[in-house]
This record gives structure tokens, sequence and C-alpha cells, in this order.
């Protein structure tokens, strides 16, 4: 049967939402897509149709939409028949939406825990300040939400859960390590909503250790990983959301996620942060105007969706599972290899979007077909992890492993 689908938002993420839920419209059915600017809807559309991405002749429609407005989102689901709601803008609009989600009885699925404009770095864990608390409400209505569905969270949370169901008995640490080793060729900018960026790294780093919350400050704790196809790797553990879900739904005592940045990253970063221009809070300048410095800056930095026809290079993504196996050490490497040109020539995005818009769409469709159709809030570590892995492998994020005996690709068919 198919469900119809809403998506939310417009940037570079939505783009390859929208395409990959084009080149499935035989199963998900109607396609509609919303934000407040309407123009970047259509021209979102128009990239669809020129890529001759959409797979059956169907319904593709633009709405503009305030998704803070609970009524006009809730209306919005009505009108249009949907029955699964992609959530793919700003995290500061996850409560309203899956508020009118519940209302209208909608699957509801998002790439991002939620924030609060005026909050940063919330004490973990942080589905519990928002998301969890909703948990019973969505049980009682028989509401599918699947959180963080992107691919950090998301695809790294179906590798741990693939880690423990396949690999290792007992789990002593996971750790996430997330390498872009592209280049766009601009001086400075972000793979994703400046805003968002920064908001991440300006505040304390939260890992979990020895079965406890540990914190540093950012840049602190660095190590180079040496990684399939893009090689020796500088990281440093940065605070993130699958951490907080995994530790509290994995018995698993260590959990930690490393994110890849260069030194001129640091350096304009530290730049911004020191001058206090990455701040959330409103300054008013000698004209007697009102400025968010950290909204200004994003302001004048590259939209990230601008950056896709330039980008060459590769990620690699994925999880560093140890433990136990049949009573000896074991240790696997469950991950992905993206390649931002292939993902521009297919959808017109960067390889960063395309690896975090591909997984919830093949959500969709697993909602779509019952597998992944549960009727409760669930994190994807809670969820079954093949079927979506299979998905995955044929939508162009393949799995591969590397472990005791080799690296390979994971073949879930």
């Amino acid at each position: 049967m198919k469900k119809n689908v809403l998506i939310i938002g417009a940037g570079g993420v939505a783009q390859v939402v929208a395409h990959k839920c084009a080149q499935h419209n035989d199963v998900l059915g109607d396609l509609h897509i919303a934000s407040r600017t309407i123009e970047k809807c259509r021209q979102i559309i128009d990239s669809v149709y020129e890529k001759k991405n959409l797979k059956t002749d169907g319904v593709f429609t633009a709405h503009a939409l305030d998704a803070t407005d609970i009524d006009a989102t809730k209306a919005l689901i009505i009108s249009t028949g949907c029955q699964i709601v992609i959530n793919v803008g700003s995290p500061f609009i996850n409560m309203p939406v899956l508020s009118a989600c519940i209302a209208t009885g909608a699957a509801y699925l998002d790439t991002a825990i939620h924030e609060e404009q005026d909050k940063i770095c919330e004490t973990p864990p942080w589905y519990a300040n928002y998301e969890w608390k909703r948990r019973e409400e969505c049980a009682k209505n028989g509401i599918t939400a699947i959180l963080g569905i992107g691919f950090d969270p998301g695809v790294v949370n179906a590798y741990a859960a693939l880690a423990r169901d396949e690999y290792v008995d007992k789990i002593d640490s996971i750790d996430i390590i997330d390498i872009n080793a592209g280049s766009h060729g601009r001086y400075f900018s972000t793979n994703f909503d400046p805003e968002i960026n920064f908001r991440e790294f300006t505040g304390q780093v939260y890992s979990w250790q020895d079965n406890a919350w540990q914190t540093n400050k950012m840049f602190e704790v660095k190590k180079v990983w040496d990684l399939p196809v893009v090689g020796p790797s500088q990281t440093f553990m940065t605070g993130h959301d699958e951490v907080h879900s995994l530790s509290q739904n994995l018995d698993v005592p260590n959990v930690r996620f490393w994110m890849g940045f260069g030194d001129h990253y640091i350096n304009v970063f530290t730049v911004l942060n020191n001058l206090g221009l990455l701040s959330e809070k409103p300054v008013t300048t000698a004209e007697g105007l009102e400025v968010v410095p950290l909204k200004l800056v994003k302001a004048v930095l590259p939209d990230p969706s601008s950056l896709a026809p330039d980008y060459t290079g590769k990620t690699c993504i994925g999880d560093i599972v140890k433990g136990t196996k049949d009573g000896k050490e074991a240790e696997v490497f469950i991950y992905n290899i993206a390649d931002h040109k292939e993902a521009y020539e297919e959808v017109g995005s960067q390889g960063i979007s395309y690896t975090a818009g591909v997984p919830p769409v093949a959500a969709a469709l697993l909602i779509a077909n019952g597998a992944w159709d549960v009727k409760k809030m669930a994190n994807v570590e809670e969820l079954p992890p093949k079927p979506f892995l299979d998905l995955l492998n044929k939508m162009g994020l393949p799995t591969r492993i590397k472990d005791a005996n080799g690296d390979r690709a994971l073949d879930f068919s």
C-alpha cells in the first residue's frame, strides 16, 4: 500500500531525500516537500525531473510551511494524505513536527536530535530531554517515530546492532569515526548548516566511558586512525547524538564519537569562537541593531548545498567495535565509503548530504512494507539492522567490514 510522503526541509539533505523518494515512488506514492521558502522546494523538484529520477508518473508538489506551527503542519499532512513525514529541516522543529504526526497518525522520521535555539549542549542523555519524554504518547497512539535515521546518527547505530547480533558476544567499546577526506575548494565552509555545525562544537564534549558520562573540551582529545581508502586520519573526540542513545540502549561501558578535522578548520573555528562570533546570544551594534553572531557567520559562509558541483574525494564513516566472541578477543570495523562526485552525478548533492539523506528513505520503505512500522518510538539500534542495511546496499550506501577475516563487502540479501 502506497503511503504518500511529506518531506520537511529544503536543504542539501532534503534534496537527496527527494531524489531517493522519487526513485521509489512506486512504493512511496505521492510526494510532497515543504519549507518556509517554497521556491527552494520547487528547485529541488525541478532537479528530480532534470535527473529523471522519478520512477513512475506521479505527484510531486511543493508547499510553503512554517513547521513550528503545529496546526499548519497537521493541516498539510491531512490535506496531502501523507502517512510518512521525513523531517530533515532544522533540529529546532523536531518537537512541533512530531506533535503534528502524533495528532494525525503519520509516521515520523528525523536525522538529528531536537535542539532549542537558546540552549547549547544540554546535559546527557540528550534524547531524554525531549524525544524520550514522548515515548508513551507515541505508543499509546500507535505512532511509529524513528529517531536519528541519518548516517551518524542512524546507520552507525545499525552497525552497532549488527556487531552485537553477529560479530561480538560482549561489547566493551564502540568508537564511531566520521572522516570526510573530500575537498570543496573553498577557503572555509561547513558541510551542513553552519549554525547546527558550530553549536555541536562550542559546548562540552560528552563521551560514555567506564559506564559514566565524561566531559572534555573540544579539540582536547586527539587520535589518528588508519582507515580503508582514506588512510591515516586526524580525529578529535566529539559529543554526538548516537553516543547518548547507544549508551542507554546497549549494555556497553564505552561509547565515543570521533570526527575528522583538518588544522585549517580548527584554526578558523578557534578564531571565530575566541572573538565571540559563534555565540547564539544576541548583541547590539553601535547603530542599535540587534544581531546574533552565529547567525551572521552562517549568513556570510557558503550555503553547504552550493559546494556540491566542485566537491571531490571520499568519506569514510563507521564503527570500530571491540569485545569478545566465543571467549576470545574480537574487533570489527563496519563502515561505508561514499564518493562526493558520484553523489553529485546521481542527485546533485555532495557526499555528506548523500550519506545523511539516503537512510531516512530506506527507513520510509521499511515502514511502508511493515518491517519497521513498529507503532512506537525507537532509536535505530532498537530495530532489526539487516533489512535496513540490505536496502542501503541497493540504494548507494554499501556496507563493508574489516576484521580478522579481511576487508570485504557485506551481503544481506
